[in-house]
């Protein structure tokens, strides 16, 4: 069986059209990241190196692989906003990941409202049906096994305030398949919508 195994190290190249890194672990929610600098500049990017982490308080982190404008405001403001990306909202997502300069505003290149928080100074996108407010727990920049450093760092936050549709709210309980969100596969362009066919439900043994 070892014969149909695809085997390599990923420190020798993976030898294929395309790193399959990506669409193994995938496919990944998305960290629609809105931010502003010290002087009130907002910035709003996607990041595909995103997920939650712990329940209480609850945390809630991205990767920036190089120094990129997001890292750059939250290490000087300490905040930032996620914000869900639906189906509806994938074509102003996609414009917003576009490689323009820091003064650049990407909710008017994406065609974006920015509306107030209410706990932290960084504006959600109004657009989005579910944001979170944070506030900056930890920077980290990685490190391979060898200890040396690599350009990319790990910001967490810990969500201080959540901001969800009521239409999303069915008894209480939020409706993951209604918000229809966008996941990121692998490849240059995949993406994937997550629907009501595609869930079923396993409860833990007791």
């Amino acid at each position: 069986m070892h014969n149909d195994m695809y085997y390599y190290e990923p420190g020798q190249g993976h030898g294929l059209p395309h790193d399959p890194f990506n669409a193994i672990v995938g496919p990944r929610p998305i960290g629609w990241i809105s931010s502003q600098d010290g002087e009130g500049r907002l910035n709003l990017a996607p990041y595909s190196f995103f997920n939650a982490f712990n329940y209480t308080p609850p945390i809630i982190g991205f990767a920036s692989v190089g120094r990129k404008d997001s890292l750059n405001n939250i290490e000087a403001t300490g905040e930032f906003c996620w914000n869900l990306v639906t189906r509806s909202l994938a074509e102003a997502m996609n414009q917003s990941c576009a490689a323009v300069a820091a003064d650049v505003d990407e909710f008017v290149l994406s065609c974006l409202t920015p509306v107030a928080s209410k706990i932290t100074k960084v504006p959600r996108v109004l657009e989005s049906p579910v944001s979170f407010e944070c506030r900056v727990t930890q920077i980290v920049q990685l490190q391979g096994a060898d200890q040396t450093l690599v350009p990319t760092w790990l910001v967490l936050g810990e969500v201080v305030a959540v901001h969800i549709a009521k239409a999303l709210l069915v008894d209480g309980v939020y409706d993951t398949a209604a918000a229809e969100p966008v996941l990121r596969g692998g490849g240059p362009a995949d993406y994937f919508q997550l629907g009501r066919e595609s869930c079923f439900k396993m409860y833990r043994p007791t």
